[in-house]
């Protein structure tokens, strides 16, 4: 089973690559957000888990993702695992670029994409969308992944998401706080 946790975007000091924590037994994987101070994106890795980041798409715009590869234990296939935050402010290309990353890790034999895309407009029941921008990342999305948050979590807006290729990878959703 693999737990998944996403820190929010203004909550981590401006620090870069990769932190050993041996007092909890993870790896701290990160990517801070270029340009200005704070933010970025963050996964924490059991130690016991062999893990590679990936490099998508790197020679793009710089997109706020993260993307880590998890060796399967024998018998079982590797796991990629993406965090993403997508600002609202975002243009069009950066969009692009984001949802380029998305693509090619779908050929992943198993994903696991997480984390706020900011498109409060979405309707994951009914698969409908209210914006372009929102239809463009319903149609990235729409017939490769699963949703697997089922409850919105802010103000009634579903803007964290967890998204998989396919059931059944061993990754649990629990709502914290």
């Amino acid at each position: 089973m693999i737990s998944l946790a996403s820190l929010r975007p203004g909550g981590m000091a401006p620090v870069t690559g990769v932190l050993e924590r041996r007092d909890t037994g993870f790896f701290l994987k990160r990517k801070d957000r270029q340009g200005r101070r704070g933010g970025g994106v963050a996964l924490y890795v059991n130690e016991q888990l062999e893990s590679m980041e990936l490099h998508l798409g790197m020679d793009e715009e710089p997109t706020e993702s993260l993307w880590v590869k998890i060796r399967g234990r024998t018998g079982t296939g590797d796991i990629t695992l993406g965090v993403c935050y997508k600002p609202p402010e975002k243009d069009d290309q950066a969009d692009e670029t984001l949802y380029k990353q998305i693509r090619e890790a779908s050929c992943s034999q198993a994903l696991v994409v997480m984390g706020n895309f900011n498109h409060p407009d979405s309707c994951w029941k009914d698969n409908t969308v209210g914006h372009k921008k929102s239809r463009k990342f319903l149609e990235c999305v729409d017939d490769n992944f699963l949703q697997m948050v089922e409850k919105p979590k802010r103000n009634g807006l579903m803007l964290d998401l967890v998204l998989t290729n396919k059931e059944g990878t061993g990754v649990e959703c629990q709502a914290q706080g």
